[in-house]
């Protein structure tokens, strides 16, 4: 009889090892898919770019070396809004100097001057929103975008014509559409990263709890082989097969069960829409060599298990005492710890670097989590005398490896929870910035040679739908000082605007500072003797006039401290703003009619608004929320599994000790209590120490975006109380196999 059949032979025979094979199997294809899902990531977000590659303005670029030929092309693509939904605008001119390259998949045509193709979710809101407030923007509608061109299903995109004439200064002239490959979302790559280091552990974290839940029978059964006569290579070739066969079906399994899994994770929203099922789609040599690496893992395991058994076949029947775990457990956290700092602390930190050193360090809770219960137990047995405390303790002290399994998982989601916890306060701490316009301002960049006929032409929308608010240019100047172009050099940057005008538009507090006559405002003195006024920071400028009256207002929030204002009588003779923002003030009532107004005056640029930034910023913070639940309830319900089925297989490998204990007359509840404080009281210090390194780690992955200090709330403690929580509640299910090992006769072990 091979390895294989003698296998085959103990699952039909014996029902917990059967039990223990169908856990590991489940384990495995959990494990699996999770992998398979999250492999997947980045390849999806670079499909997803792929589609949408003729969007990005960057994309584009031009091979006309030769000044007396033109591009085909000329384009702007730019972001607008229609309330809080954010649309993508591609304006585009043809020049009609050169034949036009193909169009990229979805684009039925190219629209003529005064035409729009729009995607079918644009086409919908346009039909139930009012002409004045979205349809004026694109002209006439003549065609849709298919699928296969947008980004997301539900995306807002518009293709607008234009005259090459009408197009505005800052467009790109481009030879055809990009046909470069696209880069996958480097933050949703990231994350796919951190997911299978956090989120695979806790996996085989369950997969060994289940093969451990005939551990105690297993050993047995190849002690009994190896005093038999087998040699260790035979003992080892059938725990290989036993353990190959459940993993082989779990890999199987978790093949079978990703395409459900990528499907319900098409619904989950990232950068502002749901995805394309074709999106989730893995190589067949990746998926191979996923279903491959995890079961050998697990057969890896398995054999290792047993290797007490190969060595000493006739100890490990009579189950001798083991021996005590070593201090230097305790340095696999500084190790990891200190590589993990290296790696973040590099200037140009490398990504594998940093995720080799994440990976150490949540492997490193393996080595000393058992050393942490060995000493938790000691302590215990040393200072209390309930029998429950006692058979606690002992059993912590006695086997620490076994009784840390039911502790992995929930550590590794500790370790998960203080991380994130850390990391998502500290982002959306960063939240915040933008122009100095209050929210409801809508503004538009231009330049002094269009400022003045973009401004007419709002105007004289606005006045049509009956808008009594208006469009004013707001220029921008340098106040210098110092020599130009040396270090000396100090430049300030200046709004050209009426002192009622930025009361009225900007962030500032210049509240009832407004002098009778032209000044300059500002939150800190100015010497106008000591300034130039320049339109360009690489410009001498002219002198300013040192009889200027300077007014000073109080300071108000961060981004706005440094704000200056002269009004336009100010401006020395000679001195123009180069740079001119067309500025609109909105209520809620009419924002989208001004939007509207203001967009049709400035086609190809983009009109912005603070309120809108922070509006992105949320979007981009919702995004990280969400994915941080949704990993943080998987690490959760892993772990809570974990701890369930290390604690039944407790129960499994103690049968005799419990049901000799169960005779003698020991109360089942005692027991119960004990194997409760079993969970709990390493539990207690891991998760702590979990908490800890958790927040170490978050610090040093925030630091590679971000060198200021990160944002520590009480939330912080949130996953160390729910980690034991879940410890306990894995627990729970020692009472009723307790209670199967009462009912059962002791005979039968």
């Amino acid at each position: 009889m091979n390895s294989f059949q003698l296998a085959m032979r103990v699952l039909r025979v014996d029902r917990r090892t059967r039990t223990s094979a169908i856990l590991t199997a489940v384990g495995v294809a959990v494990a699996t898919s999770l992998v398979i899902l999250l492999a997947s990531l980045p390849g999806a977000t670079q499909a997803r770019a792929q589609r949408a590659i003729w969007q990005d303005i960057h994309s584009y670029y031009s091979e006309s070396d030769q000044p007396q030929r033109a591009a085909p092309l000329l384009m702007a693509a730019n972001k607008d809004y229609s309330g809080d939904r954010e649309i993508t605008r591609v304006d585009i001119a043809q020049t009609g100097t050169s034949p036009m390259l193909s169009l990229p998949p979805g684009i039925p045509r190219l629209p003529a001057p005064g035409e729009a193709i729009v995607s079918p979710a644009l086409g919908k809101l346009i039909q139930s929103t009012p002409q004045a407030q979205l349809g004026d923007r694109f002209g006439k509608l003549v065609d849709s975008l298919g699928p296969d061109s947008l980004l997301y299903p539900e995306q807002l995109v518009a293709v607008v014509g234009h005259t090459p004439e009408s197009m505005p200064t800052s467009a790109m002239a481009a030879d055809g559409f990009p046909v470069k490959e696209a880069k996958p979302d480097p933050l949703l790559a990231l994350l796919a990263w951190v997911g299978v280091i956090v989120l695979l552990v806790p996996s085989l974290v369950l997969v060994a709890s289940s093969a451990r839940l005939t551990a105690a029978r297993r050993e047995l059964r190849m002690a009994a082989l190896r005093l038999a006569g087998a040699t260790p290579g035979q003992v080892t070739k059938i725990v290989a097969a036993e353990t190959a066969l459940s993993a082989s079906v779990g890999a199987l399994l978790g093949i079978l069960v990703a395409p459900a899994l990528q499907g319900l994770s098409t619904f989950v929203p990232w950068g502002g829409g749901t995805w394309l099922a074709s999106d989730f789609s893995l190589s067949i040599g990746s998926t191979i060599a996923i279903a491959v690496a995890i079961p050998l893992l697990v057969v890896f395991a398995g054999i290792l298990g047993i290797r007490r058994v190969l060595k000493t076949p006739l100890f490990a029947a009579s189950a001798h005492a083991r021996k005590p775990l070593h201090w230097w457990r305790l340095l696999a956290v500084p190790v990891a710890g200190a590589f993990f700092l290296f790696a973040v602390s590099q200037d140009n930190a490398s990504m594998m670097m940093v995720m080799l050193g994440l990976f150490l360090l949540v492997g490193s809770a393996a080595i000393v989590g058992p050393w942490v219960t060995s000493a938790v137990g000691g302590t215990f047995v040393r200072i209390w005398r309930k029998p429950a405390s006692l058979l606690a303790g002992r059993r912590l002290r006695d086997d620490p490896k076994s009784a840390y399994r039911a502790t992995a998982g929930v550590v590794l989601a500790v370790f998960t929870g203080s991380m994130a916890l850390t990391l998502l306060p500290s982002f959306e701490s960063m939240a915040g910035g933008g122009r100095t316009f209050k929210d409801n301002v809508l503004y538009a960049e231009s330049d002094a040679a269009h400022a003045g006929q973009t401004v007419e032409q709002t105007n004289a929308s606005l006045a049509r739908n009956g808008i009594p608010d208006k469009a004013i240019a707001v220029g921008q100047v340098y106040l210098a000082t110092g020599e130009t172009g040396t270090r000396s050099q100090s430049l300030n940057r200046a709004f050209v605007m009426t002192c009622e005008d930025a009361t009225k538009l900007l962030r500032v507090n210049i509240g009832g500072s407004c002098a009778q006559g032209p000044a300059i405002y500002s939150t800190h003195k100015i010497d106008p003797a000591a300034y130039r006024v320049t339109s360009e920071y690489d410009k001498a400028g002219t002198a300013l006039d040192p009889k200027v009256p300077v007014q000073l207002y109080p300071n108000g929030d961060e981004d706005t401290s440094s704000t200056i204002v002269i009004d336009p009588a100010l401006l020395p003779a000679g001195v123009e703003p180069k740079y001119v923002d067309v500025v609109v003030p909105t209520t809620p009532a009419n924002a989208e009619v001004v939007r509207t107004a203001l967009v049709g005056a400035a086609p190809g640029q983009e009109v912005g608004s603070r309120g809108l930034h922070l509006i992105g910023q949320q979007q981009e913070l919702g995004d990280l929320r969400r994915v941080t639940v949704i990993g943080l309830i998987a690490a959760g319900v892993l772990a809570g599994c974990s701890a369930a089925v290390a604690t039944a297989g407790s129960v499994m490998d103690r049968r005799r000790t419990f049901g000799a204990l169960i005779a003698a007359g020991t109360p089942v509840r005692v027991l119960s209590r004990a194997l409760r404080m079993e969970a709990a009281l390493p539990a207690m210090v891991a998760t702590i120490g979990a908490g800890v390194v958790g927040i170490g780690v978050g610090m040093g992955l925030y630091s590679l975006v971000e060198k200021e200090a990160v944002v520590l709330s009480p939330w912080l403690l949130a996953p160390v109380v729910l980690g034991i929580g879940v410890a306990l509640l894995g627990a729970s299910v020692s009472t009723p196999a307790l209670k199967r090992v009462q009912s059962e006769p002791l005979a039968d072990e």
